[in-house]
């Protein structure tokens, strides 16, 4: 955006004040009537000046407001929101294509310019620009612009003609170990071999669409390995599964202010399905395991729900830390940063799900 400058300098007359003057004390015969219609074009000029100034800065204002606003991505109605479904209510034609989908991503560039797929620029945005939303009011808003952002490139660079969907890991409370996205035909395969060595926290994924995966990155450090899960068992399993149970999330769904639900949701289920799985799942570049977005969606869904509670009040609740270093309250203003792979956003364009910005419901 241009700036404007706060000096004068930039609108100085093109007349020499100092020049005319000179040349009226030349001339005694009129020096009174040129002296004073010196002084008259001085403040004529001035007058000019300061009018030139009010009306640029003020316009200056406007640009900058219109700007703003169009970098939040205003967007068109919506009147006919899609349906998001879960993993098992799709038809196995729709599974194979959503995995398909993703398949796609390993072979699209990378849109951040880097030597590396479309498939592996959301793991590594996620670790720089994701982390930082983490134990913050922007967690859930920022990762529901996250999701959009990968269905947008599955429809877009992929020709996906369906829609996001999620793993409700409530109807598998019990053991999401056994829950059907496992499945090595239409799901995402299963724990992998324990004998493998070049995993990271678990075991190299032999089986299913994503078997020998090559995943980049281990948190923010370059590091190719194989796509890795480590399922818990026994007492540690039945732990972490705590938070997914049924009416573990009802009362979470009862929760009367946004601040209290989206750490209860952050530190509740998202944490249980990271602590199951093990694996990449486990880091910040879990996006690298693509249940990673399933689970999210049903996070969102999660979100979704409380907000249809009291859509009047909850659609604009909105509070908590700005940032995990900061004591500042966070605010509807606040950008939702994705690095290169999208456009900034602003938390109120995403807080409903039928903006226009988005369009869905579950």
């Amino acid at each position: 955006m241009m700036q404007y400058s706060q000096s004068t300098a930039a609108y100085a007359p093109v007349v020499d004040l100092e020049f005319a003057d000179d040349k009226a004390d030349k001339n005694p015969q009129s020096s009174v009537n040129d002296a004073h219609r010196s002084r008259v074009l001085r403040l004529s000029l001035a007058l000019c000046v300061a009018v030139l100034c009010t009306v640029l800065g003020f316009g200056g204002g406007i640009l900058f407001k219109q700007e703003i606003d169009s970098n939040s991505l205003p967007s068109t109605a919506c009147t006919n929101p899609i349906i998001r479904r879960e993993w098992r209510d799709l038809s196995d034609a729709e599974k194979n294509d959503y995995i398909e989908a993703v398949q796609c991503l390993r072979s699209s560039p990378s849109k951040l310019g880097l030597n590396q797929t479309l498939y592996d620029d959301f793991p590594y945005v996620h670790s720089r620009n994701g982390e930082a939303s983490h134990d913050t009011a922007a967690f859930l808003p920022w990762h529901r612009y996250f999701i959009h952002v990968y269905e947008k490139a599955l429809r877009e660079q992929c020709a996906y003609a369906g829609h996001l969907t999620y793993w409700d890991w409530s109807l598998d409370w019990e053991d999401v170990t056994h829950a059907p996205v496992w499945d090595t035909t239409l799901g995402f395969g299963g724990d992998g071999n324990e004998k493998d060595i070049e995993s990271i926290h678990g075991h190299c994924v032999t089986d299913g669409p994503f078997a020998r995966l090559q995943v980049l990155y281990v948190e923010k450090f370059p590091y190719p390995h194989c796509l890795s899960r480590g399922f818990a068992t026994g007492g540690n399993l039945t732990r972490f599964s705590a938070a997914l149970e049924p009416t573990a999330l009802n009362e979470l769904l009862r929760t009367s202010d946004y601040a209290t639900f989206n750490l209860g949701v952050e530190d509740g289920p998202h944490l249980s399905i990271p602590r199951s799985i093990h694996g990449d799942f486990s880091t910040v570049t879990a996006p690298a395991d693509p249940v990673f977005f399933l689970h999210h969606t049903q996070l969102d869904r999660l979100w979704w729900k409380w907000q249809q509670g009291d859509t009047q009040a909850r659609l604009k609740d909105y509070s908590g830390k700005a940032a995990y270093t900061s004591s500042s309250e966070a605010s509807l203003r606040d950008p939702l940063p994705l690095g290169y792979l999208a456009p900034d956003v602003r938390v109120e364009d995403i807080m409903n799900t039928e903006s226009g910005l988005v369009c869905y419901r579950y």
